[in-house]
């Protein structure tokens, strides 16, 4: 059976500093953790869990709070699951997924119950309920998202703001004078969630400060829903020349739409999406795009979250600067 001293001696540390880096009891370098962690994986160490957990008070588990509402994107979100559950494995945790839409009540049960070490929370209200319960817990929290109110939070995600604003920026710098944003479903925005109004804002003010008609329209994420939204902008007195969509669920039958109109990418109107790369690539028309960094932010969280654990308290907003890549669907106004 593999021991503790057997990990040292392969990381070349003592076995203290491997039993730091497993409870989390003294902040240890970068490098350090990381060496240790790679011997544990070689040799196959597996800790005793109990009595690590009666040693150290600590469950070696992170839960993850992602209500999934009817209007919730699963294969994008799963990104954020993924990238979170492969970073808590890099520090020995597991990932507790909590996917029930029980607010601050749920909150409670799971620091009641002591099921998790800390928690990451996603699906961010800009009024967010959770607030003064996330601020009275008593143990780590992070946020996948960016409340109205910040204090004594730690947050995480894409600058939404400065991704609206690069958007209408792109369109702009074409030639475009007539846009529309093709927002997520009506209940995305009467939630107040967080990213979603955050995006509105930057597109909004950009669009007015370059003297850009920009319309702004929910969209529910079905065929109807979908051909509603493009019978009124392409039948405008003036249709618009560029798309900003905000909404991957529509991104495939927008195109397949499109085509069926007669409408060519982008020689007759220009599609920018907000997606992650994959999904922009992966289309019939590979889409311009401003990315969502879906695995960054998944670990950056977990890493703030360990930072706590630590004795690191990091609470701030930390925002990741929007990436816009061109990609072909996207292109000058043809007069």
């Amino acid at each position: 059976m593999v021991t503790i001293a057997d990990v040292a001696r392969a990381a070349g540390v003592s076995p203290s500093t491997v039993s730091y880096v497993l409870s989390g009891k003294r902040s240890i370098s970068e490098t350090t953790r990381r060496r240790v962690h790679h011997s544990i994986r070689k040799l196959g160490y597996r800790p005793n869990a109990g009595a690590r957990a009666l040693a150290s008070s600590r469950t070696n588990v992170l839960a993850l709070v992602v209500p999934m509402r009817t209007d919730l994107n699963v294969p994008v979100v799963m990104q954020f699951v993924t990238a979170t559950v492969a970073e808590a494995r890099s520090y020995d945790h597991d990932v507790l997924l909590l996917t029930a839409d029980e607010g601050p009540e749920g909150l409670h049960r799971v620091a009641a119950s002591a099921l998790a070490d800390a928690i990451i929370v996603m699906d961010v209200e800009a009024a967010e309920p959770r607030v003064p319960v996330l601020r009275s817990l008593g143990r780590p929290v992070v946020l996948i998202g960016v409340p109205d109110d910040t204090r004594d939070l730690a947050c995480v995600d894409l600058d939404f703001t400065a991704a609206g604003s690069d958007c209408v920026s792109h369109l702009a710098d074409l030639g475009h004078r007539d846009i529309a944003l093709i927002g997520p479903s009506p209940a995305v925005y009467e939630r107040g969630t967080s990213y979603a109004g955050r995006f509105l804002r930057g597109f909004e003010q950009t669009a007015a400060d370059r003297g850009v008609e920009a319309e702004t329209m929910a969209c529910v994420p079905t065929y109807d829903g979908l051909r509603d939204v493009l019978d009124h902008l392409l039948s405008r007195r003036r249709p618009v020349t560029g798309l900003v969509v905000h909404n991957e669920a529509i991104l495939g039958p927008l195109l397949s739409e499109l085509a069926k109109r007669g409408k060519r990418v982008p020689q007759d109107i220009s599609v920018l999406a907000v997606c992650p790369p994959d999904l922009a690539e992966a289309q019939s028309v590979p889409l311009s795009s401003v990315d969502i960094p879906a695995t960054e932010l998944g670990r950056l969280a977990v890493e703030l979250a360990m930072h706590q654990l630590g004795g690191l308290a990091e609470l701030d907003v930390k925002l990741l600067p929007p990436r816009l890549t061109a990609r072909g669907s996207t292109g000058p106004v043809v007069a």
